[in-house]
């Protein structure tokens, strides 16, 4: 079955085509919204433009997007995917074998890509709604304020995240057709424009690009590569999203989808160059210039649509990425939702609520969108130049010759190091913003997986321990009437390695801290498939009724419930004799054969005879905090209801400091009478 899905969805199909129009290309798809807007007004406005300066800004943004979208993204990143997912943890997962300082670049751009996610929603529905500013609607003018923008801004975005539980698959259907109206809408309007100026298409030649960069008519010089880099942001959400509808539907839609965002710049360029003299009252785009007045109302609605589309890619990229991070070992693990029988297609609640508040946060600090387009594209530019640092690592993995690899790094790490560097200009004017939030969730990633490195490099040697060696001691343990009974099961939710090792302080917490006395001892460990609804489960009782390691195989749709698994599996045992009965005296249950169960999950806590240095006991113990604050076992395992112990039991990292006390006299010490 898993195969089937594989295999069709690597296939290129009209329903493909149209979900990979409506998931993946919003973000990239909005940039006309803004991108003439931003290079026009850094530019000193439209009464400071020309021919030259027009035609060489088009020029950039036509050979930026043909270069870092097509070529790198659409040509050369797609073919690197992990199992059919993409993005630049996958990209990591592919190359970290061959060097250890590969992890930098990945923590660096997934938290930059990470940070993106947070602004790319605020600035597209603000730069949408704006278009409602001032417009009349016969005699009324509904949106007056940059307030009411904010406002419906707000609204709009809690909507967004709302609806996110459902999946990006019923999600694609839905804004699939409207975004092929969009890019069809864009393309139409474009060349509506262009036929006024055919002349325009000069802009397609590479020499007017390079040539505005150094020429007079551009008054920002190298720094209008700041502007013009928002015409390409989406390039990376694409190959987050690749896992969603394979690769094949991305490259057989992206040339219909570049012809139309070609075309509507070239239309605004035009439309630029016959208005010189047009005045405006501030809130000048000329995206919406370029509508006629009877459609304008139109463009303004599809275009908010298209910004809400927009913001659902990289949300949807955001899912993907911590989900690949938190089996990456970058951040802790959290509680995924699988919304389709499609594992690819995932919700994390924590997430979604994460970056919809700070989202809003970005929205009502720069309360307008020419303001967050300074924070907008730093983030992403960082991102660019990890991902080819780690291209660059997969290439050579796959054998591409050094004379073909070596230039493929330098011309694509010089022209996303002149954007990063045109970007950080803008730093004080909201760049802050995106260094901050990145900086953050880099600080959670960094703490997160070198503190498990140092928790593996300087655990003790006996950390992990043979089951099947204790199984004599608890058998005995379990039928030794000088303790009490514990529970008939004592459950530990425990992973068990190769089905015999597990680490000592399971049986720590059984016997060292007040010898916990059972009728069963059971070891569970959950593993999940790949297949939506498989429920099965192995077991092994090393040649007792007492001691039990459980295997639970389980879909990735099905519900984690493991005290509902767990009774069925001992009420099976008893039946075939495998474990001892059950016999219950006292039950609301008539013939009730299993017993009562104690889950214990163990947390870690520093030892005090641990010996680290100041460094390593710090992150260790940021990483302990972390995972308290982050998350919750009983959740994990559906035992939120059941009677669950959650064991604090003492980790002892590297050498032991030996505490030693020495015996004197009580005379000594005489007391004061």
């Amino acid at each position: 079955m898993l195969m089937s899905k594989s295999s069709k969805k690597s296939k290129m199909t009209l329903a493909g085509l149209l979900i990979a129009i409506g998931i993946v290309y919003g973000d990239i798809g909005t940039s006309p919204l803004y991108v003439m807007k931003s290079i026009v007004s850094e530019n000193g406005g439209i009464a400071n433009v020309n021919r030259e300066f027009i035609v060489g800004s088009i020029s950039l943004v036509l050979w930026t997007v043909t270069l870092l979208t097509t070529v790198k993204y659409v040509l050369i990143a797609l073919k690197a995917t992990n199992h059919g997912e993409g993005g630049i943890f996958s990209l990591y997962a592919l190359v970290r074998k061959r060097a250890k300082w590969l992890v930098i670049p990945a923590l660096v751009g997934g938290a930059a890509l990470l940070a993106d996610g947070t602004l790319t929603p605020a600035v597209t529905v603000t730069t949408a709604i704006e278009g409602l500013k001032n417009m009349k609607f016969g005699s009324a003018i509904p949106v007056q304020t940059q307030d009411m923008v904010i406002i419906i801004t707000i609204v709009i975005l809690l909507l967004l995240f709302s609806i996110q539980r459902m999946g990006t698959s019923l999600i694609g259907k839905a804004f699939g057709p409207i975004m092929l109206v969009w890019f069809t809408f864009l393309g139409v309007v474009g060349l509506v424009n262009m036929s006024q100026d055919w002349s325009i298409l000069e802009a397609i030649n590479p020499v007017h690009a390079i040539r505005i960069l150094f020429s007079p008519a551009n008054k920002v010089g190298i720094l209008i590569l700041g502007s013009i880099f928002l015409a390409t942001t989406g390039a990376e959400a694409l190959y987050s999203d690749v896992g969603h509808v394979g690769k094949a539907n991305i490259m057989g839609s992206w040339p219909y989808v570049f012809v139309c965002l070609a075309l509507n710049y070239l239309g605004q360029g035009v439309w630029i160059l016959q208005n010189p003299n047009y005045h405006t009252n501030g809130d000048f785009n000329p995206f919406f210039e370029v509508v006629p007045q009877n459609l304008r109302i139109f463009a303004i609605i599809l275009a908010t649509i298209a910004a809400i589309i927009a913001s659902q890619a990289l949300i949807t990229g955001s899912f993907t990425l911590v989900a690949e991070a938190s089996g990456l070992k970058f951040l802790p693990k959290m509680n995924i939702i699988y919304p389709s029988t499609e594992k690819g297609q995932i919700y994390i609640p924590s997430i979604n609520k994460m970056i919809c508040v700070v989202t809003i946060a970005i929205v009502v600090l720069f309360r307008t969108s020419h303001h967050m387009e300074a924070a907008y594209g730093l983030a992403i530019t960082v991102t660019m130049l990890m991902t080819t640092l780690l291209l660059f690592e997969y290439l050579g993995q796959k054998k591409t010759p050094l004379y073909l690899r070596v230039p493929f790094l330098i011309a694509f790490a010089f022209i996303e190091g002149m954007f990063l560097i045109s970007s950080l200009t803008k730093f004080l004017h909201g760049g802050y913003v995106t260094v901050l939030i990145a900086g953050f969730i880099l600080g959670i990633m960094y703490v997160w997986f070198y503190g498990n490195k140092i928790r593996d490099k300087r655990e003790a040697k006996n950390a992990y321990v043979r089951l099947d060696e204790y199984t004599n001691m608890l058998t005995e343990l379990s039928h030794n009437d000088d303790y009490p009974i514990y529970a008939t099961n004592l459950v530990y939710m425990a992973k068990v390695k190769y089905n015999k090792f597990i680490k000592r302080e399971m049986l720590y917490s059984i016997l060292d801290k007040r010898p916990k006395r059972a009728k069963a001892y059971w070891f569970v460990t959950v593993n999940v498939t790949n297949e939506p609804y498989t429920a099965e489960y192995a077991v092994n009782t090393f040649g007792t009724k007492n001691v039990i390691n459980v295997q639970l195989y389980l879909g990735f749709r099905k519900q984690t419930s493991v005290n509902v698994y767990l009774r069925q599996i001992v009420h099976d045992l008893i039946k075939d004799g495998t474990i001892e009965a059950q016999p219950q005296e006292f039950t609301t249950t008539p013939g009730r054969d299993v017993g009562d169960f104690s889950f214990v999950i163990v947390n870690d806590v520093i030892s005090p005879q641990t010996q680290l240095t100041g460094y390593e006991k710090f992150m260790v113990q940021a990483r302990v905090w972390l995972q308290n604050l982050s998350s919750n076992p009983a959740s994990w395992f559906g035992l939120e209801f059941a009677d669950t112990v959650v064991e604090r039991v003492p980790l002892i990292l590297g050498n032991q400091n030996e505490i030693t006390i020495k015996r004197v006299s009580p005379k000594r010490y005489p007391q004061n009478s």
